[in-house]
């Protein structure tokens, strides 16, 4: 299982967490799976726009091993795995909720929000 590349010694909190959630996918990953609930890969895959299969399956497994997300594989033809938050990945998305407040007011007040197309 893959681990991410630093484990320590931390200067403080915010570097411990930042470590966890170092990445441009993990942070999203969270969120999908917070909003959506448990996924499948290929799930996960489109509701993340840009990520390519190898990132999100390295990251995936970095969470996996930081104890964020846990991997459901199922016995089945074909096989089946899914993926859902572990009580640790829902409590740091607890935690980054205030950030992602603060970035919601940041792009109202830029005007990046993201348009609807219907």
């Amino acid at each position: 299982m893959a681990t991410s590349a630093r484990r320590g010694p931390y200067f403080c909190g915010i570097d411990a967490a930042m470590d966890v959630v170092a990445g441009k996918w993990k942070s999203l990953i969270l969120w999908e799976l917070s909003h959506h609930g448990t996924r499948r890969f290929a799930e996960l895959r489109r509701g993340l726009p840009g990520v390519s299969e190898k990132m999100l399956i390295q990251h995936l497994r970095e969470m996996e091993a930081d104890g964020l997300v846990h991997r459901e594989v199922y016995r089945e033809v074909p096989p089946k795995v899914e993926y859902s938050l572990t009580e640790h990945g829902v409590s740091l998305n607890a935690a980054l909720a205030s950030l992602g407040a603060w970035g919601t007011d940041r792009m109202r007040r830029i005007g990046a929000e993201k348009v609807s197309v219907n």
